[in-house]
């Protein structure tokens, strides 16, 4: 490593926003699990579904049964530990697998911020986010440190910087920009929002949110960066994401988003928050600066910058994917997910599978409410990995029941962002006989307009 490249990773600037942020973040990951448990999702979303729809070479991670109760606790329990600095390596990597593995049991539940709590999550097994405010600090008197080295903060501004502006970039097309959508479906079935129901209702509104929103994830990054800025930034962080969260039903994201960007902020800040929670939970802080040194002979691992530094060139990289394949990315979705495309598009669709014999051409239709819930068949039906999946599972299914010489066949339509409905897969393909893998969807149909834009 060039000399450049160590002096700023062995850079030391003070530990509070990463305890602050590793306090926040665990704490809101805990919520998440309780809520998701108490809500009844574990049951409904893993274990009562006989089939689970699975991420490409990720097909072994399937639901435990009723052992995913268990997973769900471990996850909780880890994300307390993160949160309190307790056997925090451990505790971070536990979480980072139980958490990343319930997003990988299922495809159907996928979300851009179960994404991010996943890349949060592995950034922080490599960040010494227990050193300062921690229980592992107070334990370990060698451990507390004051200061910690300045790239590990950084490259958390970093992530978060990614995660806005790629969504910013992903609004510039004209689906968004010229005609509002999907904006302009969904906000006028907010009707019944108190004071602002009637609102939803003019389109002129429909474009200041479209424009409004691609306008925030472009340049919120660096309002939050400099100086003058920040709290009027922080401001807009708040307004934006309080709204999103009554608008739009999507969990603790908005939540975890404003207690994220804090770690744009003075350490000044972090020590006054950190000064609230010592007073709320009878903690002395006063103890705990006393414990820590201001500096520490031992730096962090070398080796530690550079997974960061990789990771955050992949995650600069990974959402320009799209670019390899041809067609419109909103039809064929390939390269959609993992680059920061968030709620971009409305798309409904409808499938009905056939089974036929090849050899003596008998043929049935499947009722698709006979292995799917509603939730699953709503999400497979406008997306060609999921019908892929789930052409193949009801042919082994029925091959397993003795039935031979089985063809998969799907009538389907997709209508995309207020667009009439086309047909989507040839339906002379035989499902069967497609193989899934990262080369371009040649048995989808082509998209019937054009969508200009990123």
């Amino acid at each position: 490593m060039s000399n450049t490249f160590l002096t700023y990773c062995n850079k030391q600037v003070e530990a509070a926003p990463l305890a602050v942020f590793r306090i926040l973040f665990g704490l809101m990951m805990l919520f998440s699990v309780i809520r998701f448990w108490s809500y009844g999702w574990i049951d409904q979303l893993y274990i009562q579904p006989s089939f689970s729809f699975s991420y490409y070479g990720f097909e072994w991670a399937q639901p435990l049964g009723i052992y995913t109760y268990g997973l769900f606790a471990v996850c909780g329990i880890s994300a307390l530990c993160v949160a309190l600095g307790y056997k925090y390596r451990l505790a971070i990597v536990i979480f980072f697998l139980s958490f990343t593995y319930i997003e990988l049991m299922d495809k159907t539940t996928y979300l851009n911020h179960y994404y991010f709590v996943s890349c949060v999550s592995f950034m922080m097994i490599f960040l010494p986010a227990h050193r300062y405010f921690s229980v592992d600090g107070y334990k370990n008197k060698k451990l507390s440190s004051f200061t910690i080295p300045q790239w590990t903060i950084s490259s958390l501004k970093v992530m978060l910087g990614i995660v806005y502006f790629y969504a910013g970039l992903a609004k510039l097309n004209s689906d968004w920009l010229v005609e509002a959508m999907p904006l302009k479906i969904w906000l006028p079935s907010k009707y019944d929002i108190p004071l602002i129901g009637d609102l939803m209702q003019q389109e002129w509104l429909h474009y200041a949110f479209s424009y409004g929103g691609a306008g925030y994830d472009l340049l919120i990054p660096f309002l939050l960066l400099y100086k003058r800025t920040r709290w009027f930034a922080f401001a807009l962080v708040v307004v934006f994401h309080v709204l999103t969260r009554v608008l739009f039903p999507i969990g603790i994201f908005p939540y975890v988003m404003i207690v994220s960007a804090l770690i744009f902020f003075e350490a000044s800040l972090h020590h006054k928050i950190l000064a609230f929670i010592s007073r709320l939970f009878r903690i002395s802080k006063s103890k705990m600066d006393g414990l820590a040194t201001v500096s520490k002979s031992e730096t962090i691992s070398n080796i530690s910058p550079v997974i960061i530094a990789v990771f955050l060139s992949i995650q600069l990289l990974l959402p320009w994917r799209y670019l390899g394949y041809p067609g419109e990315l909103f039809w064929t979705e390939e390269g959609y997910r993992f680059s920061w495309r968030v709620m971009l598009m409305e798309k409904a669709g409808y499938a009905q599978f056939t089974l036929k014999d090849a050899v003596s051409g008998k043929q049935f239709a499947i009722n698709n409410s006979d292995f799917l819930t509603p939730f699953q068949e709503k999400q497979m039906s406008a997306q060609p990995d999921f019908i892929l999946e789930y052409a193949h599972f009801l042919g082994n299914h029925f091959e397993a029941q003795g039935h031979q010489n089985i063809a998969v066949f799907v009538e389907s339509y997709v209508a995309l962002n207020g667009r009439l409905s086309q047909r989507y897969v040839d339906p002379k393909i035989d499902l069967m006989q497609v193989t899934d893998s990262f080369a371009p969807k040649d048995w989808l149909l082509p998209f019937g307009d054009v969508i200009k834009g990123f």
